[in-house]
């Protein structure tokens, strides 16, 4: 495990983004192409969480999403962020807000 420091730390904009749309990547068996309504903006974001959710269990779910990622094309597509997931050894869960929280709204 590598320690850094809260300064490090601060760099990464945690929003919640609430999915829109998502569709599953053609050729993949994880990849998910979701929009993400930041409020501001929608963004692309590619999710390899595909084996957990059905892409429309996932429609008008908010959810934890990093926002300034350099963007990465995976398998032709362009993803603009990440959604924040945690997996043990039976399951994979995205990272939802316990209450109602408007998209976009900073994660601190």
């Amino acid at each position: 495990m590598e320690i850094i420091n809260i300064d490090e730390f601060g760099k990464a904009d945690l929003r919640v983004g609430k999915i829109l749309s998502a569709e599953r990547v053609e050729g993949s068996d994880k990849l998910l192409k979701l929009e993400v309504d930041l409020t501001e903006e929608r963004r692309q974001i590619l999710a390899g969480i595909g084996k957990a959710y059905a892409p429309e269990e996932l429609i008008n779910k908010s959810v934890a999403v990093i926002i300034n990622l350099e963007p990465r094309e995976m398998m032709g597509l362009k993803s603009e962020g990440m959604v924040l997931a945690v997996k043990d050894e039976n399951n994979l869960s995205v990272l939802v807000p316990e209450k109602d929280i408007i998209p976009g709204s900073k994660i601190s």
